[in-house]
C-alpha cells in the first residue's frame, strides 16, 4: 500500500485535483466540504445512536459453542440461544461426525411438563445438563434430574449417576507463580523443623533440644520462607528488609449521613521510591552454619528450587530493578557461591511480566522464553551446565503464551502470532512443537484470531475464530494432527446487519519507518454518506504492556456508537506497544511520551488519502488511564494534528504513577526524561480543546495526577474543562462521563451544540 501522506508533492496534487472516492460506491466528485450538522440534525443523530444501542441487542446468533462433554466419551452437547430467545440443544457424536438435535424438543417439553407438573415451552426448554445413559437420557431442569426414555419420552424423577464435563481451557501460570513461595518448615525426612521466632531461625530436632541459628533477625527484619533440600541436610532461607511504601491520599466528598468528606489513603510506591529488599542464606544442619550467598540483596523476592539430581545446588530467579537483567542463579550450598545458569542483559528493557520459565527437574532442563534474538521465543536450557542447548521456536514471529509443557512427550503447546505471511500479525494461532524445535503442528490455520478449548482427554479441540470484520466460525478438530472433524456453527448476523450496522474495516498503513505495517480498525455511522467529510476520533491506548486493537468479532462497541453521531472513529496500535518484534516494542523505552504518535498520525493521513470523506483537519482522540495520558499528550506534543481530546484518569506524569509499571518502561533510576515527557511539565503547550475526567476515588492512578495537570493548565492561563466524578474509581467517568465525552466532541469537532438536557419536559 502506498502511503500518500509521505509524498508531499503528490499529496498537494491530490488535494488540488478532483478527488476520486474509491470506497463504498462513491464516484468522482469535487473536494468535499466539512460536515457540520445543524442542531436539529445533531439531535436526530443522538436519537439514532441511542436507537442503535438498543437495536443491536440479541441480534446475532451461533457466535460460539460451549460444549458439555460426556464423561469418558468422545461426544458432547451444547446449547444455542436463537432469535426471540428460542433455545436449541445440539448433540455431537465425534466417531460418526454426526451433529443433530440432542432430543425431540417438542416431545421432551411435553414429557417434562407432565413429570414436573409445570408447563414447559418446547422453544425455551430450561435444561441445565444432559447425560446420555445406556437406556435413557438424563435431563437436569429446575435443579432436579429426570430419566427420559429415548423412544417413548416418558420421564421420571431420578438421581444422576454423573454430570457432563466442561471443556479444558489451555493456559499457563505466570512466572511468579511457577516456583514454590510457601515456607516449608519441616524437613522431608520429618526429623527437623525450622521455627521463626522474633525474626530469628531456630532448628528443632525431633525429640531433641532446639538450636538457635541467628541472633540478628528482628520482627521488623525477619528471616523466613524456608525451603529444605531433598536430603534434609540443608535449608535455604530468605531475610526480608521491608520498606513501607509511602501513602497517596484521596477524598470521598459525598459520603452519606455526614457533612464532612472522608480522607482515604493507600500505600503506593512511585518510581524511584525505596523497595523492600531480600537476602538469601543457606543453613547446614550438621555444621549449624548460616551462609549468606554471594549475590547482592534484591527487591525481587526469591523462589527456591533444589536440584533433584544433586541436592548440593538450588536455583532461584532474579530480575534486577530497572528491568535490564534477568538471571537464573545456581547456589552451591557447601560454599554459598553462585553462578548464572541463564543471564540476559539488554540496553532497553526485559518485559519481566512475560518472562517464561518451566523446569523439567528429571532431566535438569529449563524452558525459557526470551526476546534476546529480536522476537519472543522459547529456548531449551541445560539446567546443570547452563547455557542454551537449542532454540525451540525461531523466526520473525512472536510466542505469545505457553499453554502447557509435556515433559513425557517432550512437547510445548503454545500460542503465537505473526507466523502466517499476509495475515494480521496480531492474530492468535495455536501450535505444539518438540523440545528439539522439530515437529511443529499448526492447530489453527484460518486467517483469523483463534480461541481453543479441549476435550477432557485433549483428544479433540473446538476452535472458534473470527475477525472484527468476519463473524465467528466454530469447528471441531482432532488434536493429533489438527485435522478438522466438522464445522459446528457459523454465526448468523443477518438480523444484526438488518439494523444498518456497518462492521469495522480493518485498515493498514506504513509506520514512521516506511516499512512496518500499522494495523487498526475504522468505524463508520449507519447513515454514512461518502459525499460528506467527517471528523475523525481516535480511541487511543498506547500502554506498552500489550496491543489493544480488537481482533475478534464484536456485535457492537462504544466506537460504533460514537460513530453514529457523525464521526469516523478509529483505533490502531502504534510502535511502542507489544506483541510484535522487540525493536517495535523498544520504541517505548524511556519514551512513553512518544505513544506511537508518528505512526498514528501517518495512519490517519493514509486513511484520509484513500477516503476523501475523512477530514484530517478535524481529528480528536480519547482514552482512559495510559490512554488518558496519551490523549493529553497528543494535544500537547502534536497540536498541529489533534484538535480536541477527552482524557480520563490519565497518569499525566510517570513520576506520580505506580512504580512497577513505570519503571518497567521509563527505566530506573528516575531521570530527566521523566520530567521532559510529563504532560504537567508541558501543560503550557496546550492549543486544542481538552476535557479532563477523573474519579475522586481512583486507587489505580492517583487523582492528584489529573489535579496537578489542571493546576499547571490554570497557571499557564489555558482554557480546558474538568469533570470530577464523586465516589468513582479508575474509569472513563461512567455513563455520565461517556455522555460528556460525546457532547464535547460534537461541540468541538462538529461545531454544533449537543442536546440541551436541563430543559423541563411535560
Amino acid at each position: 500500500m502506498i502511503n500518500i501522506s509521505i509524498f508531499p508533492a503528490f499529496r498537494r496534487f491530490m488535494m488540488a485535483a478532483p478527488l476520486f472516492a474509491v470506497a463504498l460506491g462513491a464516484t468522482a466528485q469535487a473536494p468535499l466540504s466539512p460536515y457540520h450538522p445543524d442542531r436539529n440534525e445533531v439531535a436526530s443523530l443522538y436519537k439514532s445512536a441511542a436507537e442503535l444501542d438498543s437495536l443491536v441487542r440479541n441480534k446475532a446468533y451461533r457466535l460460539g459453542v460451549r460444549p458439555r462433554w460426556q464423561a469418558g466419551q468422545h461426544n458432547f452437547w451444547y446449547k444455542n440461544v436463537l432469535q426471540d430467545s428460542v433455545v436449541e440443544y445440539i448433540y455431537v457424536d465425534i466417531a460418526s461426525a454426526a451433529k443433530k438435535p440432542a432430543f425431540d424438543h417438542e416431545r421432551l417439553a411435553a414429557a417434562l411438563s407432565k413429570a414436573t407438573g409445570k408447563t414447559i415451552d418446547a422453544k425455551k426448554l430450561p435444561v441445565t445438563d444432559i447425560v446420555y445413559a445406556k437406556d435413557a437420557i438424563l435431563i437436569e431442569t429446575g435443579g432436579k434430574w429426570y430419566s427420559c426414555h429415548p423412544g417413548s419420552y416418558e420421564c421420571t424423577a431420578t438421581t444422576a449417576a454423573g454430570k457432563s464435563v466442561e471443556s479444558v481451557n489451555p493456559g499457563s501460570r505466570p512466572r511468579w507463580e511457577r516456583g514454590d513461595w510457601m515456607s516449608r518448615n519441616t524437613s522431608p525426612d520429618k526429623k527437623w523443623k525450622v521455627d521463626i521466632r522474633k525474626g530469628n531461625i531456630y532448628l528443632l530436632p525431633e525429640g531433641g533440644t532446639e538450636i538457635q541459628y541467628t541472633t540478628d533477625g528482628t520482627e521488623k527484619e525477619p528471616y523466613g520462607e524456608v525451603r529444605w533440600a531433598p536430603d534434609s541436610k540443608f535449608f535455604a532461607v530468605c531475610r526480608t528488609h521491608p520498606v513501607e511504601a509511602a501513602k497517596v491520599y484521596y477524598l470521598l466528598s459525598s459520603q452519606p449521613n455526614t457533612t464532612r468528606a472522608e480522607l482515604k489513603s493507600n500505600e503506593y510506591a512511585q518510581p524511584g521510591d525505596a523497595n523492600t529488599m531480600f537476602e538469601v542464606y543457606v543453613c547446614g544442619v550438621a555444621d549449624k552454619a548460616v551462609k549468606k550467598i554471594a549475590v547482592d540483596s534484591s527487591n525481587d523476592r526469591p523462589s527456591f528450587r533444589w536440584r533433584k539430581s544433586d541436592p548440593r545446588y538450588f536455583t532461584f530467579e532474579r530480575a534486577d530493578r530497572g528491568h535490564q537483567r534477568f538471571r537464573i542463579i545456581e547456589v552451591d550450598r557447601e560454599t554459598g557461591n553462585t553462578r548464572n545458569i541463564v543471564e540476559e542483559k539488554t540496553n532497553t528493557f526485559i518485559y519481566e511480566q512475560r518472562i517464561f520459565t518451566s523446569y523439567n527437574d528429571d532431566k535438569d532442563e529449563i524452558i525459557w522464553g526470551s526476546e534476546k534474538d529480536g522476537y519472543m521465543h522459547l529456548y531449551l536450557v541445560d539446567g546443570k551446565k547452563g547455557g542454551v542447548k537449542n532454540a525451540i521456536t525461531q523466526g520473525e514471529w512472536v510466542v505469545r503464551t505457553v499453554d502447557s509443557v509435556d515433559t513425557k512427550k517432550r512437547q510445548v503447546w503454545f500460542r503465537a502470532s505473526g507466523m502466517n505471511p499476509g495475515e494480521d500479525p496480531y492474530n492468535l494461532h495455536y501450535y505444539r512443537i518438540g523440545f528439539d524445535g522439530k515437529g511443529l503442528v499448526k492447530l489453527t490455520t484460518a486467517n483469523a484470531n483463534h480461541s481453543l478449548t479441549f476435550s477432557p482427554d485433549r483428544s479433540y479441540y473446538i476452535d472458534t475464530y473470527s475477525r472484527p470484520d468476519v463473524p465467528p466460525v466454530t469447528e471441531l478438530h482432532r488434536t493429533a494432527d489438527g485435522k478438522i472433524v466438522t464445522v459446528l456453527e457459523k454465526a448468523d448476523i443477518s438480523r444484526l446487519m438488518a439494523t444498518g450496522l456497518r462492521l469495522p474495516e480493518v485498515f493498514t498503513a506504513k509506520g514512521r519507518d516506511g516499512k512496518t505495517d500499522i494495523w487498526g480498525i475504522v468505524c463508520r455511522p449507519r447513515n454514512f454518506d461518502p459525499n460528506k467529510k467527517y471528523p475523525v476520533i481516535e480511541n487511543i491506548y498506547a500502554g506498552p504492556q500489550d496491543a489493544f486493537v480488537p481482533k475478534n468479532f464484536s456485535t457492537y462497541s462504544e466506537m460504533q456508537s460514537m460513530a453514529e453521531l457523525g464521526f469516523i472513529v478509529v483505533q490502531m496500535d502504534g510502535m511502542g506497544t507489544a506483541n510484535r518484534s522487540k525493536a517495535f516494542h523498544d520504541v517505548c523505552w524511556k519514551n512513553l511520551g512518544d505513544a506511537g504518535f508518528p505512526d498514528r498520525i501517518l495512519w490517519i493521513k493514509a486513511l484520509a488519502a484513500k477516503y476523501p470523506y475523512v477530514d484530517v483537519d478535524r481529528v480528536g482522540l480519547y482514552g482512559t488511564s495510559a490512554g488518558g495520558q496519551n490523549t493529553a499528550g497528543g494535544l500537547l506534543f502534536h497540536p498541529e494534528f489533534y484538535k480536541a481530546g477527552v482524557s480520563a484518569c490519565g497518569c499525566h506524569d510517570n513520576r506520580v504513577d505506580k512504580q512497577w509499571w513505570n519503571e518497567q518502561w521509563m527505566g530506573y533510576p528516575v531521570g530527566k526524561h521523566y520530567e521532559e515527557q510529563s504532560n504537567i511539565t508541558n501543560a503550557a503547550k496546550l492549543q486544542g480543546h481538552l476535557l479532563l475526567i477523573v474519579g475522586e476515588a481512583d486507587t489505580n492512578v492517583p487523582p492528584e495526577s489529573t489535579y496537578r495537570l489542571a493546576d499547571a493548565l490554570i497557571k499557564a492561563n489555558k482554557d480546558f474543562d474538568l469533570l470530577v466524578v464523586p465516589g468513582m474509581g479508575h474509569s472513563d467517568g461512567g455513563p455520565y462521563g461517556r455522555r460528556k465525552k460525546r457532547d464535547f466532541f460534537v461541540k468541538k469537532l462538529l461545531g454544533t451544540d449537543p442536546p440541551e438536557r436541563n430543559i423541563a419536559t411535560n
